[in-house]
């Protein structure tokens, strides 16, 4: 079975940011070879410690579903079995990638997140880790601060739709293309992630994605959130 997993992101370069110790953590991953592809948005300079996983640097503005897209435009990405998508503000847990995607795979989810830890920054109460339970079958996964789409789903979702350049709306609109396949979507609340580094929305104006958004999910078939946070099945330890 193919062990490969693609990870890329988008980081800051002129603001604080935990990108050294989120690409250290998942190249420690045990069981699957990991190749980080990372675009550093700013003026400043690559650390140097990330300097080997850094593709590229883009002088802001830079839309990060945009420059995913041309990560995506260059890989060759049926080598993988996982694409993972990273923020660059939050803290990993020990050990995460290899105990995050065993239980992707355990509960079949093609499109998956970790729940986001008690004291995070949260804009959905849903995705809050759910103590007792392992992960749990859901109809929404959000787009950050990390997420991870497994191969049977990549024709599905990749490239990211460019009518929403910051991806806001695509959560609504992603449980009826993963649905519509037939596959499941999920998250993972053993593996939590901290995103308590910084508060969302910091340092971009909201307003135009909020605008994108409206005008994204118009135009497609989508879930309002009373549908879209809904448990379909959970998961306990």
């Amino acid at each position: 079975m193919n062990h490969s997993v693609l990870v890329m992101g988008v980081y800051l370069l002129d603001k604080p940011s935990c990108i050294v110790p989120i690409t250290r953590e998942l190249g420690k991953a045990g069981y699957w070879d990991v190749e980080q592809r990372w675009v550093g948005l700013g003026t400043g300079g690559v650390p140097d410690e990330v300097a080997g996983v850094t593709v590229r640097k883009v002088v802001p503005p830079g839309m990060k579903f945009l420059l995913l897209n041309q990560l995506l435009a260059e890989t060759a990405i049926d080598r993988y079995e996982f694409v993972v998508v990273c923020d660059d503000d939050i803290v990993l847990p020990p050990g995460f990638l290899d105990r995050y995607l065993a239980l992707v795979r355990r509960y079949e989810f093609a499109l998956a997140q970790p729940a986001r830890t008690h004291e995070s920054f949260i804009d959905h109460p849903f995705v809050e880790q759910l103590d007792g339970l392992v992960a749990r079958w859901t109809r929404f996964v959000e787009i950050g601060p990390l997420f991870c789409v497994q191969r049977k789903a990549f024709g599905l979702l990749f490239p990211f739709d460019e009518a929403s350049p910051m991806g806001w709306g695509y959560d609504f609109f992603w449980p009826c293309v993963i649905a519509g396949a037939g596959l499941k979507m999920g998250i993972v609340d053993a593996t939590p992630v901290a995103h308590s580094f910084r508060k969302p929305v910091s340092y971009y104006e909201h307003g135009e994605s909020s605008r994108d958004m409206e005008r994204f999910l118009r135009q497609r078939s989508h879930l309002s959130p009373d549908e879209a946070f809904y448990i379909v099945e959970s998961y306990a330890f």
